[in-house]
């Protein structure tokens, strides 16, 4: 992220960042593989959240099908 992020909420530009895996649809849902990944951007002042997608790949994808 840079470090120009503002929140809409409340306009404080001091933030947390986290990372989320979900599962898609289709088969990955019924194999519970999570194919779909997610940084998260937390505003430390309201907690108001925002995701961007990230990258996946497929190598990960076989592992988490396989460590689930």
């Amino acid at each position: 992220m840079s470090g120009n992020w503002e929140c809409p909420k409340c306009g404080c530009k001091q933030y947390d960042t986290d990372k989320i895996a979900t599962t898609g649809s289709g088969l990955s849902k019924i194999f519970d593989v999570q194919n779909r990944k997610f940084t998260a951007v937390i505003c430390t002042n309201c907690t108001y959240t925002e995701f961007y997608r990230s990258e996946t790949n497929t190598l990960g994808n076989v592992f988490d099908l396989f460590t689930n």
